[in-house]
Parts: C-alpha cells; sequence; structure tokens
C-alpha cells in the first residue's frame, strides 16, 4: 500500500507539502495551487488512500459517530428505521460514517455507552432511553451526546424529541370532533416521559370537551405490537358482553397494530366494528392508510446529527455549545380510513 511519502515522492515535492496538499482546505493555502494538482496526480496514479487512524491522531477526530438504540424486540422496529435514515442522511451530508450500537436492553446502558467512548467515535445520537435508575453519574463527560425521545431519567446535552403532548391532544380532539364519546386509550409504558405526555394530552382534549374518561379507559403497555396485542387482548377479557369502545387511540402505530391483531382474534373488524388511531405515522401505518399522528421520524434524526456536529465542534474549539437543549419538533394529525366516524349502534364485545 502507498504511503505518504511515496506520493511526495512520487511528486517530487517535501512529505509536508505533500501532507497540506492531500489535506484539502485544511492545508491547500500553504503550497501552491501547481503543487497541489501534482501532488493529487501522483495520489491518483499510485491509488493512495490516507491513513484513517493517522488522521484521527493527527486531527483528535475520527469522523464517525455512532447509534445507540434498544434492539431487544424480535419484530421489526419502523420506528427505529425511520430515525436512523434520518440520521443516515445527516451522517451523510456532514461527512460522517455511522457506527451501530446496539443494546439488548436499557439496563446495559451504564456500562456499554461508557465502553463506546474511548475514541472510536466522535459522539453519539442515542435513540429513545429509557433507564430505571436515576443515577446517571456515568454518562461520560468527554464525549458530545444528543438523545431522540430520552425519558425523564437521562439527561445529555441535547434532546430532540416531537411535541407528544400535543400530539396525543390533536388526535383526542380530532375524534371527539368525529363525534367518537367512548374512547379507549391504549397508552405507552408509565414512567416513559413520551408516553406520559400523550396520555396527558388525551386527557385534556376529554377535559376541555366535557367528556368524561372512565376509570378503566387508559391502559398501559410498551410501545410494541406484542405490547398493544397483549393489552388489548386482557382488556376485552375482562369486559367480555359490555359495549365495544367506540375506538381506540394508541400510543404508538405498533400498540396499534397489535390491538387490531387482538381485535381480529375476538371476530371484531377495523373499522367496522371499531375505530382506531395510531401515534408516529410509520411505513406501514401510511401502507394501511391508518389515522395516525405524524412524527417528523426521518426529521429528528438529522436534525439529532446537525447537533451532535455543532457540540464536537464547540468541544473541539474548547467553546460552549450555544443552541437550546430541548429541542421539540411540532407533530400533525394524518387522517386515515381507521378513523370514518362512529357507529350508530354499539357493539358488545364476545
Amino acid at each position: 500500500m502507498p504511503t505518504l511519502a511515496d506520493v511526495a515522492r512520487e511528486a517530487g515535492v517535501s512529505d509536508v507539502a505533500a501532507s497540506c496538499a492531500l489535506n484539502g482546505p485544511r492545508g491547500s493555502t500553504r503550497v501552491s495551487a501547481e503543487t497541489r494538482a501534482r501532488v493529487l496526480a501522483a495520489a491518483e496514479r499510485l491509488r493512495y488512500r490516507p491513513n484513517a487512524n493517522a488522521r484521527a491522531l493527527t486531527y483528535q477526530r475520527t469522523n464517525a459517530i455512532g447509534f445507540v438504540a434498544n434492539i431487544a424486540n424480535e419484530a421489526p422496529n419502523l420506528y427505529f428505521l425511520e430515525v436512523f435514515n434520518g440520521v443516515v442522511r445527516g451522517a451523510t451530508e456532514a461527512h460522517q460514517t455511522t457506527c451501530i450500537f446496539p443494546l439488548s436492553g436499557w439496563e446495559e446502558a451504564p456500562k456499554r455507552i461508557p465502553a463506546l467512548c474511548d475514541g472510536r467515535v466522535d459522539g453519539l445520537v442515542v435513540l429513545a432511553p429509557y433507564l430505571e435508575d436515576d443515577n446517571t453519574t456515568w454518562l461520560p463527560p468527554h464525549t458530545p451526546m444528543v438523545t431522540i425521545h430520552a425519558g425523564r431519567l437521562l439527561r445529555a446535552q441535547v434532546n430532540v424529541e416531537a411535541d407528544d403532548e400535543a400530539g396525543g391532544y390533536a388526535m383526542a380532539r380530532h375524534m371527539l370532533g368525529l363525534g367518537y364519546r367512548r374512547i379507549l386509550c391504549v397508552g405507552g409504558p408509565v414512567s416513559a416521559k413520551g408516553a406520559d405526555c400523550r396520555v396527558d394530552g388525551f386527557l385534556r382534549a376529554h377535559a376541555e370537551a366535557g367528556v368524561e374518561v372512565a376509570s378503566d379507559h387508559v391502559i398501559r403497555t410498551w410501545f410494541t405490537a406484542e405490547g398493544g396485542k397483549q393489552a388489548m387482548q386482557e382488556w376485552l377479557q375482562r369486559h367480555r358482553g359490555q359495549p365495544l369502545p367506540e375506538a381506540l387511540c394508541c400510543g404508538s402505530d405498533d400498540i396499534a397494530f397489535g390491538c387490531i391483531d387482538a381485535l381480529e382474534a375476538c371476530g371484531l373488524n377495523v373499522p367496522h366494528d371499531i375505530s382506531i388511531a395510531g401515534f408516529d405515522d410509520t411505513l406501514l401505518a401510511r401502507t394501511l392508510r391508518m389515522a395516525t399522528v405524524r412524527q417528523p421520524l426521518l426529521e429528528m434524526g438529522r436534525r439529532a446529527v446537525d447537533v451532535l456536529m455543532q457540540l464536537i465542534e464547540a468541544q473541539r474549539r474548547g467553546e460552549a455549545y450555544p443552541g437550546p437543549r430541548d429541542i421539540v419538533l411540532p407533530v400533525e394529525i394524518v387522517s386515515g380510513r381507521t378513523l370514518p366516524g362512529p357507529r350508530n349502534a354499539p357493539v358488545t364485545i364476545p
């Protein structure tokens, strides 16, 4: 493999001049345009490729960022895929390499995340961390970090998220406006910030409309299809022979998909017997034309990378990051075929 010295010898210049020419804007002002062209031509002839490790040592940058996410669930995580797509696009635009660091559970975070901050990446984007321990002294201060939809228990340098409370409020208000009154809220896990905010929005819309929410019409589960299916099955079993809710307002698209499975297993049809709305607007929701709350998932990933690059540069310069610590992006209602309006006659739970 040709070295920098080989390129310098081929171009008839010193090693220093060859280095300056090959490093583009960082060093091109120290050599003439003619010298730089000669060095680049020599590098092309020799098929020279810079040593990434050497560059990292010289500039204290790897030009690589890490993406940390929990992928313990065996089912495809469409939320993860859409956010990750945004992260990759943002990294590509910033000329960064993206490294994926999967976790099999957030209980691994206190050991795994510090281990990743050993110089292999310049910073981390952490997706939807959910920690049970509020002791986060293990967070490495020397590695810039941006979270996406962080829970209350992990405070990174910057957090990017969607307006969850506004989304829960807007969807519930939309459903009430269509005439629904008996709406079952199937929210995400208790104490997860985004899940709590979505349920809060659901309740606020009902309070403003003067519609009482029955005590058994708010249930919580994990942000997975399996979680939605199990929660819905258990609720239906407890309420056999009673009127079926007119609609479900779910804390995520995956929860909604699981609820649909449970309903269909009981012989109930969506949307003929019961209406349903999700939250996320993932690819499958768009394919099924399901009513949902659209989060800007792609933009959240791109914005997280953009902010991370600002944090990395501020650290390199020894300056404070001047931007906001909480970045909240707007959401919007997506109408779909699963929310056609309430039925005239109630359906009994089989």
